[in-house]
């Protein structure tokens, strides 16, 4: 009489558990990588559509407008006459300094006034992820466009 049994033993099924362990436990670092750099552009590119917008609104609708950067909050706050926004950061990015720095510690929020016809303030907000990389935003002064610049661990000065 002969038996034939059909199905996974126990052996090859922790084997194969242990194997898929294995192959996550090795991308998984990769993975969080890329997360946090996405995470990192989504919060440039946001950046640098919510200044876009604010430079905008003082041009076309001729509105002085107030962008507040909150480096405690890490928000920014856009205020015109007509119009209240905030730009929270997404989960693990941080507003860490809001360039041109100036001497001593400030209280509160940076602020900077966009006035019609005027011209464009140097603004620079750099941010980083929790692995340390840091992006800066800043609107070019010559052209009133916000760029994104990367910022390599030797570049301390203002932009």
């Amino acid at each position: 009489m002969k038996t034939s049994s059909r199905g996974v033993t126990l052996v090859e099924m922790l084997i194969v558990v242990a194997i898929i362990g294995l192959i996550a436990g090795i991308t998984f670092p990769a993975v969080s990588s890329g997360l946090e750099s996405l995470r990192l552009r989504s919060a440039s590119d946001s950046l640098v559509s919510f200044l876009n917008g604010a430079l905008n609104r003082a041009e076309r609708r001729q509105e002085v407008a107030e962008i507040a950067i909150s480096t405690q909050e890490s928000a920014v706050y856009l205020t015109t006459p007509s119009l209240s926004r905030e730009l929270d950061m997404p989960s693990g990015i941080t507003i860490r300094a809001v360039w041109p720095r100036l001497p001593g510690e400030i209280q509160g929020p940076r602020r900077f006034l966009l006035l019609p016809g005027g011209a464009v303030p140097r603004i620079g907000i750099e941010i980083a992820n929790r692995k340390g990389t840091r992006r800066l935003v800043r609107v070019n002064p010559m052209t009133g466009v916000p760029e994104v610049e990367p910022i390599e661990a030797s570049q301390e000065a203002a932009p």
